[in-house]
């Protein structure tokens, strides 16, 4: 190999690293402008020794490890941004379920207390029976009636009617748990009235509430007048 061949081949390789360089200085940080500067000065001064056939060699190589530190970079920021994409996803789909359990809960706790006004079922209606014995019209009532108030309520049911929901007084004909006349009344309620004494219990408790305050204000007025 004759010494300007030799010569050529190193000129090209420090032409390639110091391009390299000047981009790998970009980097991490360091003076782009004065790492350009200083490459094309040399590249310049370099390529000017090399044979005219090997530069365009040495270009394409030195431009081919700066695209490879700058894929390296493009890498790095596209990790990084999708890195970052994923936890804001996560996060966000973190507080949809925990409103998501939040809407659960509230509709759970809804159902539930508008089956125990309903007096044990979901439907408004309870599972119609042949007959109630007293316990269980009261445990019907207790699910109904505010339990402040349900010694009041109770006091008032036991004299009206002894918790026998087909009660029926033969002069007047007022019906039911309630006494009510005329029993129709009790269709405000529910049109199961005959055979819902928790539909009965809903109307008397209403029928307390709306003419007297509550069911301890219409036991205190019937004390007085046995009657309300």
């Amino acid at each position: 190999m004759n010494p300007i061949s030799v010569r050529g081949f190193a000129v090209a390789s420090a032409t390639a690293v110091t391009a390299v360089g000047s981009v790998v200085g970009v980097a991490s940080g360091t003076s782009a402008q004065t790492n350009d500067a200083e490459a094309t000065n040399l590249d310049s001064t370099l390529l000017a020794d090399i044979p005219a056939g090997q530069q365009a060699r040495v270009q394409t190589a030195s431009l081919t490890q700066q695209a490879d530190v700058q894929a390296v970079q493009a890498d790095a920021s596209a990790r990084k941004d999708a890195e970052e994409t994923a936890r804001r996803a996560a996060a966000r789909t973190a507080v949809e379920k925990k409103e998501a359990a939040q809407k659960a809960a509230n509709e759970a706790k809804e159902r539930a207390e508008a089956k125990s006004t309903a007096g044990g079922t979901g439907t408004g209606v309870l599972l119609v029976k042949s007959s109630y014995t007293v316990a269980e019209v009261q445990a019907i009532a207790r699910q109904i009636v505010p339990s402040g108030q349900f010694q009041c309520f109770s006091d008032i049911v036991d004299r009206e009617s002894g918790w026998n929901m087909n009660a029926q007084n033969a002069s007047s004909g007022a019906y039911g748990l309630m006494q009510a006349l005329p029993a129709s009344k009790y269709s405000s309620a529910g049109s199961d009235w005959q055979t819902n004494p928790a539909t009965q219990i809903k109307w008397g408790l209403n029928y307390m509430n709306v003419r007297y305050g509550s069911p301890c204000d219409a036991w205190a007025f019937w004390q007085t007048h046995h009657s309300y």
